[in-house]
């Protein structure tokens, strides 16, 4: 059942299973509360979280596209799409920083006013491709794979091979939420979703802790 979620004294509120609770935005936790304030105004995940990001008022933990630099058939426009989708809510995007698929996210972020993070292998920050606003070099190559997944809560994977299949190994070996689309490598944990909404809705309720602890 999905949670009912109230937007009152500039705070978030959900109120389900009897227990009414109000979310703190920057501990990203959800804390008991007494009761619903009176005039709270019913909201989406998807709404609110965009609310709370355009307020400044959440800290914004960032969501990952992983995938190919040679994306095939329709898996660089899906990566644009998602990548648009994630600055729409308001968050921050990760990719490798590199091209293909993390190319194709980024554009499609920074083109709907997202704030872009690249991971870049190499060791010159210049390396990454041009749509990355904070561009940060590792120098450690593929490894930076790990990273990628230990700082994000969420990893949606756009088609991909042998780098993205450990990106996605990584990410469940974390305990993070995995999200695949466009042929993406099927692995036992990851969540298959049928189109971009699906992902931006479940991007939307994990950010704001509705199905877990981040």
């Amino acid at each position: 059942m999905e949670p009912s979620l109230f937007v009152a004294e500039g705070r978030l509120w959900r109120n389900d299973d009897a227990q009414c609770r109000v979310f703190d935005p920057w501990s990203l936790i959800w804390q008991p509360a007494d009761a619903l304030p009176a005039g709270a105004r019913a909201i989406t995940a998807e709404a609110a979280i965009a609310e709370l990001a355009a307020a400044n008022r959440i800290r914004r933990l960032p969501v990952a596209v992983i995938g190919p630099r040679e994306p095939v058939d329709d898996q660089e426009a899906t990566a644009a799409a998602v990548g648009a989708a994630i600055a729409s809510l308001g968050l921050v995007l990760l990719t490798g920083g590199k091209g293909g698929v993390m190319a194709a996210a980024s554009r499609g972020a920074a083109e709907n006013g997202g704030l872009v993070l690249g991971y870049v292998p190499d060791e010159d920050w210049r390396m990454a491709n041009p749509h990355v606003t904070v561009p940060l070099a590792t120098g450690i190559g593929p490894v930076r794979n790990a990273l990628i997944a230990r700082a994000c809560p969420v990893l949606i994977a756009v088609g991909g091979g042998y780098g993205t299949l450990s990106e996605i190994a990584y990410g469940l070996h974390f305990d993070k939420l995995v999200l695949t689309i466009a042929d993406a490598p099927v692995v036992d944990g990851a969540v298959i979703c049928r189109d971009v909404a699906d992902i931006r809705a479940r991007v939307a309720r994990r950010m704001l802790a509705l199905d877990g602890p981040l």
